[in-house]
């Protein structure tokens, strides 16, 4: 019965899903960057983005629970970091961690087709290391638009794990909480590498689970700054199975 569940699913996901999320992407794309265009990029740049994920998890019957909403405020700017397990990490938190922010990514993202013209229209702060002026230039932009409740969220592994398995937390991420005095949100991602774990193009029915933890308040310096990644990668940890810390 599960063998024929299977083939069932793989024929609906290249008849109905696989098209449908491809038309949603580009109308998707289509619509941040006109709204953002017309001067509305705190609206278009995640209104849309986070229907889009909620539709992704539905039409790929993939369901999302989420615990620890209650620890932050939406009038509140966070840095949130996130483990990464997986791409359903992205429909996640775009579809239902329920706070405005803007993602960090590295920069060469912004040559993806659709994905980087609208994630630049909405104003996504993308990362470049090639120069001082460079990183000079990506803290100025981060400055001005972490404020009135807009939040960033981070990966700070820096990529998908290939095990499941967590990896060292980098420090970009709380460079940016202490150089604007903003909370670290741990962000707790299980669940996202069963369904569709790196390296894999077709995802699998299931269910992943979020848990938003405790704010940490900000490191007061460089020396603070190990304190505030340790705590952070810790709560993440604590609410992986065994199988993944």
């Amino acid at each position: 019965m599960k063998i024929v569940l299977l083939i069932l699913y793989r024929i609906y996901q290249f008849l109905v899903m696989i098209p449908m999320i491809v038309v949603l992407t580009i109308l998707t794309g289509f619509v941040t960057v006109a709204g953002s265009l017309l001067g509305g990029g705190r609206f278009w740049g995640y209104w849309p983005a986070k229907i889009w994920s909620k539709l992704c998890c539905w039409l790929t019957f993939v369901r999302v629970r989420v615990r620890g909403r209650e620890n932050i405020d939406p009038a509140t700017s966070y840095v949130f970091v996130a483990n990464h397990q997986g791409a359903y990490d992205i429909f996640t938190i775009y579809g239902f961690l329920n706070h405005n922010f803007k993602w960090m990514m590295k920069i060469g993202l912004r040559k993806f087709p659709v994905i980087g013209v609208s994630c630049a229209a909405a104003g996504q702060i993308f990362v470049d290391n090639s120069s001082p002026s460079a990183i000079r230039n990506t803290m100025a932009k981060a400055e001005k638009t972490l404020k009135n409740g807009m939040s960033v969220v981070v990966f700070p592994e820096g990529s998908r794990t290939r095990t499941g398995k967590m990896h060292a937390f980098h420090k970009g991420a709380y460079q940016l909480a202490m150089e604007f005095r903003l909370p670290v949100v741990p962000v707790t991602i299980d669940g996202a590498f069963d369904v569709l774990p790196r390296g894999s193009w077709l995802p699998r029915w299931g269910t992943v689970n979020m848990t938003i933890h405790a704010p940490i308040a900000p490191p007061v310096d460089e020396a603070d700054r190990r304190r505030v990644i340790d705590a952070s990668f810790e709560a993440v940890r604590s609410a992986l199975p065994a199988r993944f810390r």
